[in-house]
This record gives structure tokens, C-alpha cells and sequence, in this order.
């Protein structure tokens, strides 16, 4: 409770300091003192990338979401999904960020960071993200692979669905899934990203 108590006094000192809201470093501060005390179940970030902004979450357990949808709407997933308790705090994503930006400098072929599945629903998307996570850099797999791999060769349009629904674009390759025919088929970020994406791992 007391913590609790601190925080409110830093958001309204900051407040009264500033009317456009808390300074970066009060936020540091705040978003710092929530995780130390268990007050914080998701953090978040807008990772600026060469396919455009990335937020990124991740809990206790490892990353739980890239996506390419607005910081607004991400939050709101993960508060209805995972944990009323979300925050923007950057500085608590440095790991992440790291590995991103030396991945699109193409300094790094494999993410080292833990993941944290359960916004993947079913056991068949699990098995089809497990497989496509598995996919090395610089390969492609296609949909009717991945269904095979994943248990059920007949499943290619729920494997499609199942990597529509990706919710850790990027560290989890669905990017590498193309169809059977050489097509790019679909990306959450658009066809466009797809293609940079291929491209970075085919330099």
C-alpha cells in the first residue's frame, strides 16, 4: 500500500509540474517502483523499425506480443487479455529492443529472449507457431509444410489463420511461411514488410 501511495504522489507532483503529463524520467521512476513491487503485470514499447513502429510487450515470463497495431490498441488487447496492469515502460524492454535492432542491422540470425505464449489460442496454432519459430533464418517454409509439421497436412487455411493471428510478429518468423506455389500469401504488416523482411535474410 505504501508504494502504491508513493507512486500517486509522483504522478501528481509530476502533473502539477507539467500539464502535458509526467516527464520521461518520473515515468522511469514510476514504471520502475510498479515492477519491483508486483504492481506491474505487462510493459510496453514503440520500437521504431525499418518497416515501421513495433510495439512490443513482454510480462514475467518473456515477450508476449509484436504486433504492428497501434501502442492504444495493443494496450487495450493486452489489458482485456493478460493483465489490467499494463504500462508503457521502455526502459524495461532494453533487452528486447537490443535484439530487434541488431536483427533489422542484420547483426543477429536468432532471438535469444524467452517468450510467453498464452496469447496463442489452441493447441493446433501452438504446435503451428512452435514449427514456424523453428524455421531458420534466411529458409522459408509453406503453409501445407508447416500443417504437416504442426500434425494435420489437411489444415493449411488453419494454419494460415493460425499465423494470421501471430502474436510475436518478427521473433516468431511467420514472415518465412509462403505458399505452396512461391506466393508471399499475407502478413499482418502487410505484403510489403513480408518482403523486407525476406530480403534483410536473404542479404
Amino acid at each position: 500500500m505504501g508504494t502504491m501511495t508513493d507512486i500517486e504522489q509522483a504522478l501528481a507532483a509530476g502533473a502539477a509540474r507539467d500539464a502535458g503529463g509526467p516527464p520521461p524520467q518520473l515515468l522511469e521512476a514510476i514504471t520502475t517502483a510498479a515492477a519491483r513491487d508486483g504492481l506491474l503485470d505487462v510493459r510496453y514499447a514503440v520500437i521504431d523499425a525499418p518497416l515501421g513502429p513495433l510495439v512490443v510487450a513482454a510480462t514475467d515470463a518473456g515477450v508476449v506480443r509484436v504486433s504492428f497495431d497501434s501502442p492504444e490498441v495493443a494496450a487495450e488487447e493486452l489489458a482485456r487479455r493478460v493483465s489490467p496492469r499494463v504500462m508503457a515502460a521502455p526502459a524495461l524492454l532494453d533487452d528486447v529492443r537490443r535484439e530487434l535492432d541488431a536483427y533489422f542491422a542484420g547483426r543477429r540470425t536468432t532471438f535469444d529472449i524467452p517468450l510467453d505464449w498464452r496469447l496463442v489460442t489452441g493447441p493446433f496454432a501452438r504446435r503451428v507457431l512452435t514449427r514456424t519459430a523453428a524455421i531458420p533464418y534466411g529458409t522459408t517454409s509453406t503453409y501445407a509444410a508447416v500443417a504437416r509439421d504442426a500434425g494435420n497436412p489437411q489444415a493449411s487455411r488453419a494454419t494460415g489463420n493460425a499465423l494470421g493471428a501471430n502474436p510475436i510478429c518478427v521473433i516468431v518468423p511467420c514472415h518465412r511461411v509462403l505458399r505452396s506455389g512461391g506466393g508471399l500469401g499475407g502478413y499482418a504488416g502487410g505484403v510489403p514488410a513480408k518482403r523486407m523482411l525476406l530480403d534483410l535474410e536473404s542479404a
